[in-house]
């Protein structure tokens, strides 16, 4: 199961069991409808008026890859060993060689910069052109930790808001007093699940897409600095050795001991 995931439902666990020990039903605490529409609806709002329409429509994506996906979804080492593959063919055969094999390659990025020195492109050019495809992406997945963040930011102040609306109605009912300790407590359950909504849930996802982000950005800067070395003709044993440094000092062991 997904860490980020595993996070997520403990730290709802540990607030409804937190709750329980103060007697207080954690049913009441999410099942308060009016809390809920002016909480996650007025922040969704909110945060929707904040960006424009595609970003919303694509972030849930992303959302869903950052609770669900893989704790680590880039495999490096093979990364590694597919360029270091690639650098051997390339000093043996020379660079034109490795046109056949772009059919199989399953990486756009490695694939584009490669074509780029295989068609002849300068040093230069191609990591002018891999450099703004890493720019791109940087951009395209901040969009999406923002978008989190905002909501992170305006859930709590919808939780204020819901809070004295209830206070308001309550108070409308001071005729009935027995009503109003059951009305006070209903009120402050939107300033609960909006500081839940905000720490518990979008500020924690925003941080995974910014480690997922970091992740794939490394990633590529490891193929770029491979494809470079690749059209630079290097030692493969040189760019093997230079590509492992961005691994883990285990996870470079291990990839050593299985090329060897």
């Amino acid at each position: 199961m997904p860490a980020t995931l595993v996070g997520l439902i403990v730290a709802l666990v540990a607030v409804m069991m937190g709750a329980q020990t103060h007697h207080v039903s954690p049913v009441f605490l999410v099942s308060n409808v009016t809390a809920l529409l002016i909480v996650i609806g007025g922040a969704l709002g909110a945060t929707m008026a904040s960006f424009e329409f595609t970003a919303t429509t694509g972030v849930f994506k992303a959302i869903m890859k950052a609770v669900l996906g893989k704790d680590t979804p880039i495999d490096s080492g093979e990364t590694i060993k597919t360029l270091v593959e690639f650098a051997r063919k390339a000093r043996g055969e020379g660079l034109l060689a490795l046109e056949s094999e772009m059919a199989n390659l399953d990486d756009p990025f490695m694939k584009r910069g490669l074509q780029l020195a295989i068609d002849g492109s300068d040093p230069d050019s191609v990591a002018q052109v891999m450099r703004t495809d890493i720019k791109a992406m940087k951009a395209r997945h901040k969009v999406g930790v923002d978008w989190c963040q905002s909501y992170g930011i305006f859930a709590p102040t919808f939780g204020i808001i819901g809070a004295v609306i209830g206070l308001v109605a309550t108070l409308g009912e001071l005729d009935k007093p027995e009503k109003l300790g059951a009305g006070i407590a209903g009120a402050f359950v939107a300033t609960f699940l909006g500081v839940f909504m905000a720490n518990g849930v979008m500020l924690p996802l925003s941080n995974r897409m910014k480690r997922l982000s970091a992740q794939e950005v490394q990633a590529r800067e490891m193929v770029m600095e491979g494809v470079l070395a690749i059209q630079g003709g290097q030692n493969p044993r040189v760019i093997e050795e230079t590509l492992m440094s961005y691994l883990s000092p285990g996870d470079a062991e291990a990839l050593r001991s299985v090329s060897s």
